[in-house]
């Protein structure tokens, strides 16, 4: 709106005041050819406008004070020279941008010989890039960049690109194909890692393109995963790119002679990185595709699959017979060292222990399904297979599974006596406070005295309030994402937005607090490593009793599930 009221503010005086200045009274002197003034520089600069031309242009309903608002009907005996036409006034959007060029950059630097719009465009003649006649169009560019660019453009006119567009390809990179239109960028200081993928990869790693012109598919592909691609990746400034080998406007075919990448010229192509690189240190192999081949059947690339064939077997082999063997050991070792340990004390029911096992198989499940598809190229898609259907219905399973387990949770605190007695001892009251006060000031070593607690302390309560306020969360906004269609009958869109919102950050925030805070406590905790075995068998011994939980009641240590409930103590 400000865009348009300037505009209207610079136009209305000459559409009030000079409303009598017509095009036929600019044509009267600007119609003759010969008409010119010189410039500063002592160079006649020509004034004619072809009304003919004029017309069939993109501006043919414009008169010409819309462009030269400051032309009044005094000129030009006023003798004020018009001044360059401000093309902002209607297209702002495309001046910012050109601003932002290595052209508007260098005109706001002082450089008066940069290009301008006019320069581009033309002036009173501006058509559509689509026609033929169009300085802009695909194949009149590397004329109209020419102007400026001579040597860049004789080097692209013979390249493959060149040739291309020499014969009507459309889709053959111009310089605008590389170089953007507006925010003209220069490409010299840009990034490896922002040339590979910005430029080249646009055309390169397009199926489309590599199909229709019987392209390799797996050139940007087997580059980053290079040495000069990786280290692009890491942040290198100074690793090779696509244009460090096959050059930057003067793209040829390996097979040519004139080319960088063509066997009579890859020493000095090489050596440009690789000082004292010689003819056998050129013959490496850069695009090496992930079965160790390299597109050839040269014996090196050969051997070079086979090698890496062997490795992988070797490697799923040996660590595979390793993981087995300490695997094994491991659970026989725990087994073993838990018989030795007598504990009595039951911590956790049959019934409490699979509402455990479900709830937290569950949450697994929804955080790799969900964030495999927030992150489709991480490890967590390949697990699924970089299947959507499998990841969407996993996910929703898991979710309904988790919902169940909580509506049974519910039901069993209610209906329960042990239920009802978990709530009581999980429900916060004023001790938790002074509990969380002791903790600090013994964590800061303030003192040396930890908090005396019960069978539940401040840590465990704010973990279980916290599951069933995420459950909540989760399964509410989950469902109106699931059922969207039938949420946006009777709601505003931005309610399923909102939702998705929630659902992301919300399951961001029980990850961490999983992996931060629950499984220290249950994990990682010296006392407990590697498993507090309370979730696999309900129990705990005397001693760990005391240190963790010495104001639990007297009548529940230690308690005797009834039979069958609760296996032996003695096994797992």
């Amino acid at each position: 709106m400000i865009r348009f009221l300037l505009a209207a503010v610079l136009l209305l005086p000459a559409a009030v005041t000079f409303a009598g200045v017509k095009n036929s009274d600019c044509l009267e002197c600007h119609a003759d050819n010969t008409l010119f003034k010189t410039n500063a520089a002592g160079n006649a600069l020509s004034l004619f406008v072809d009304a003919a031309k004029l017309k069939l242009s993109a501006h043919k309903t414009n008169d010409c004070v819309s462009c030269h608002v400051e032309v009044t009907g005094k000129h030009p005996d006023d003798n004020k020279p018009v001044a360059p036409v401000n093309c902002a006034l209607c297209h702002q959007r495309q001046t910012e941008s050109f601003n932002a060029s290595v052209h508007g950059l260098a005109l706001k630097a002082g450089h008066n010989d940069a290009a301008t719009c006019r320069d581009c465009h033309d002036s009173h003649e501006i058509i559509s890039d689509r026609s033929p006649a169009s300085p802009l169009y695909f194949e009149r560019q590397a004329e109209t960049c020419g102007a400026c660019h001579d040597r860049e453009t004789r080097d692209w006119q013979v390249s493959v690109h060149g040739k291309a567009v020499l014969a009507g390809s459309h889709d053959a990179p111009t310089c605008t194909g590389c170089h953007y239109e507006h925010q003209i960028r220069s490409l010299k200081a840009t990034s490896t890692r922002a040339i590979s993928e910005d430029v080249c990869s646009r055309c390169h790693a397009s199926e489309r393109m590599n199909t229709r012109y019987n392209l390799p598919a797996d050139r940007v592909k087997t580059f980053f995963d290079s040495y000069h691609g990786l280290a692009a990746q890491y942040g290198s400034t100074v690793a090779a790119n696509c244009a460090s080998c096959h050059s930057y406007h003067k793209i040829l075919p390996s097979t040519d002679t004139n080319s960088t990448v063509s066997k009579v010229n890859l020493v000095t192509t090489c050596g440009k990185c690789h000082p004292g690189a010689n003819t056998e240190f050129s013959q490496g192999k850069i695009h090496v595709a992930a079965d160790g081949q390299a597109g050839g059947v040269d014996f090196g690339s050969q051997l070079n699959h086979w090698v890496r064939n062997i490795y992988l077997f070797l490697i799923v082999a040996t660590i595979g017979g390793m993981l087995a063997h300490n695997g094994i050991l491991f659970i026989k070792k725990t087994a073993a060292r838990l018989r030795m340990t007598e504990r009595p004390v039951v911590r956790m029911s049959r019934s409490q222990r699979w509402q455990h096992v479900v709830l937290a198989t569950s949450f697994i499940v929804l955080a790799i399904t969900g964030f495999a598809l927030k992150f489709p190229d991480s490890w967590l898609a390949r697990v699924l297979g970089s299947n959507e259907p499998f990841r969407r219905w996993s996910h929703r399973v898991a979710g309904i599974i988790m919902l169940v387990v909580g509506a049974y949770h519910l039901v069993y605190i209610l209906s329960t006596r042990d239920g009802r007695k978990l709530v009581r001892d999980l429900f916060p009251v004023k001790k938790d406070l002074a509990d969380v006060w002791q903790a600090v000031r013994y964590l800061t070593g303030i003192t040396k005295q930890k908090p005396k607690i019960s069978r539940f302390g401040y840590a465990e309560k704010m973990e279980y309030w916290a599951v069933v306020w995420g459950t909540i969360i989760m399964g509410v906004t989950g469902i109106a994402i699931w059922l969207k269609i039938d949420v946006t009958q009777w709601l505003p869109r931005w309610v399923v937005m909102v939702s998705t919102t929630i659902h992301y950050y919300e399951a961001v925030l029980a990850c961490l607090a999983i992996i931060v805070w629950h499984f220290y406590h249950v994990i990682f905790d010296p006392e407990v490593y590697p498993l507090n075995t309370a979730c696999l068998d309900g129990r705990i011994s005397e001693e760990f009793q005391a240190h963790e939980h010495p104001l639990e009641r007297a009548e529940e240590e230690p308690r005797v599930d009834p039979p069958g409930e609760v296996e032996s103590g003695k096994e797992i």
